[in-house]
């Protein structure tokens, strides 16, 4: 979770006054305080562009008429956030949401209202697509930062991972560096993605069982929670991951790590009545028993399916993160852990915070 206040947390839970900012940054430099009526960012750890936005606008007059207005859309971006204002005299406490692409403008422009979106700054790496062979090798850390600055040469990255040595991976036109940046983390079970701050962070998936919850949301007086549903399915769940590595031009030979859920109390235990159903992954990258295990590992975090998933609707809470551990208490008094997935924070006084979960378990 973003770091915020105790005041802020607990507030959150009462009656409070929603701040909320949305600043446009133009290619020449300036910076504009942009008017605003509502919208949203999401957050879903699902997607490959992990985070996008929608804000409204009253003034039409904004609606781009030339690639110089100000909301063009040929490299402006869009810094949001949410927060509290206290309404004792002090600066309202803003929490980032993310630093977007200025993608699409359209609106009546007669009477408006004017429709901005956007996508975290990921995309400008996802369609910078390969127009020649682009070869990294060395270390996981080192090849993902050259696959990001090579799109974006300022950016900030950060490591929250043991670095692990990887083979030289070539590239091939029309590849999406993204996508590649994605199979590299994977070599040191990790993932990468761009944070709230518009930073890019390597890092692994926090383990359920093992890291602390973050925030409670709980159904008693003064708490956060609204409702909640748990379900378990089977669509698209695999208990078995085979990574597979394979680096003809440094000679060395083919390997791999098959991966799988061998937990006998899990209900995708395998071999266990669930069966066997894995997944297929593979890299050049992946030269080592080592990457090819933490590869495996982190893809079947991924793809088995947890012992519950849910649907937890609470008041919005904006320094949530995809991935945060929660300690839920419903209505009847059960307690659980789950793990954000995904979630909506809207710009607006009103709304639920609707928060999908990747995993759950009883809370002792």
């Amino acid at each position: 979770m973003y770091p915020v206040s105790d005041r802020f947390l607990k507030t959150l839970a009462e009656s409070h006054q929603v701040a909320t900012r949305v600043q446009l940054f133009l290619t020449n430099g300036d910076v504009i305080d942009l008017e605003h009526t509502g919208g949203s960012v999401t957050v879903d750890r699902g997607q490959a562009i992990r985070r996008t936005c929608t804000v409204t606008v009253a003034d039409p007059a904004l609606i781009p008429r030339s690639p110089t207005d100000q909301l063009a859309t040929y490299g402006a971006r869009l810094r949001i956030s949410r927060g509290i204002d206290y309404g004792d005299g002090s600066q309202p406490e803003l929490v980032p949401l993310g630093v977007f692409r200025l993608d699409n403008v359209d609106g009546d422009v007669n009477e408006g209202p004017v429709s901005l979106q956007g996508k975290d700054l990921s995309a400008i790496v996802a369609d910078d697509l390969f127009t020649a062979p682009f070869k990294v090798s060395g270390t996981v850390v080192g090849a993902v930062t050259a696959l990001i600055q090579r799109s974006i040469p300022t950016a900030d990255i950060i490591s929250l991972i043991v670095d692990t040595p990887i083979g030289s991976r070539v590239f091939d036109i029309e590849g999406d560096p993204w996508v590649g940046a994605q199979e590299i983390a994977a070599a040191a079970g990790a993932e990468v993605y761009c944070n709230a701050d518009g930073v890019f962070v390597i890092a692994s998936l926090p383990n359920l069982l093992t890291t602390p919850p973050v925030w409670a949301i709980e159904a008693i007086e003064g708490g956060a929670y609204i409702s909640g549903n748990r379900a378990v399915t089977s669509d698209g769940v695999k208990n078995g991951v085979l990574a597979r590595g394979e680096n003809a031009s440094e000679n060395v030979l083919p390997i791999s790590y098959l991966a799988v859920d061998d937990d006998p109390t899990s209900p995708t235990y395998w071999g266990g009545p669930y069966g066997r159903r894995p997944k297929f992954i593979s890299s050049s990258a992946y030269t080592t028993l080592n990457a090819c295990a933490q590869a495996a590992n982190a893809e079947l975090a991924k793809s088995k399916a947890p012992n519950a998933s849910g649907d937890i609707s609470s008041l919005p809470n904006p320094a949530l993160e995809s991935g945060d551990v929660l300690r839920v208490m419903h209505e009847d008094g059960t307690r659980e852990l789950h793990q954000a997935a995904a979630f909506t924070v809207p710009l607006s006084q009103d709304g639920d915070f609707p928060i999908s979960t990747i995993s759950a378990k009883e809370d002792a």
